[in-house]
Formats: structure tokens, C-alpha cells, sequence
């Protein structure tokens, strides 16, 4: 199982995949907004979408898991 995790601390301003989903490496799967700027959040490898643990909204730290995939 790998993990995907924020890069920053920020919003999370869209959440662009669901659990389930095929997520290829290198697809945005998160955009954040931090001091107006966003920031889109990546898959470092292919696979399957198994948990978001954050929704639209929500605000994360650096290093928080916001997607788990298989």
C-alpha cells in the first residue's frame, strides 16, 4: 500500500479522484491552496485508489497522508 502525502501545509482545495479510482503515476489526484497559490499533489506510482482521508476543506500539515492506494 502506498501513501500519498502533502508536500505542504495548506487547504485542501479539490479532491480529483474517488476511492476506487485508477490513478496512474504523475496524475494530480489532490490540489491544495496555500497563500493563494495551488499546489497539485501527485501519485508517485500507479494503482488503485483505496481511502481518502481528507475531503474539500479540510486544512493538512507537511507529511499528512491524504490518500492511500494499492
Amino acid at each position: 500500500m502506498a501513501e500519498i502525502k502533502a508536500s505542504m501545509a495548506g487547504n485542501v482545495w479539490k479532491v480529483l479522484v474517488n476511492e476506487g479510482d485508477e490513478v496512474k503515476a504523475g496524475e494530480d489526484v489532490i490540489i491544495l491552496e496555500s497563500m493563494k497559490m495551488e499546489i497539485p499533489i501527485a501519485a508517485e506510482e500507479n494503482g488503485i485508489v483505496k481511502k481518502i482521508h481528507i475531503q474539500e476543506g479540510d486544512f493538512v500539515n507537511d507529511s499528512d497522508v491524504l490518500v492511500e492506494t494499492e
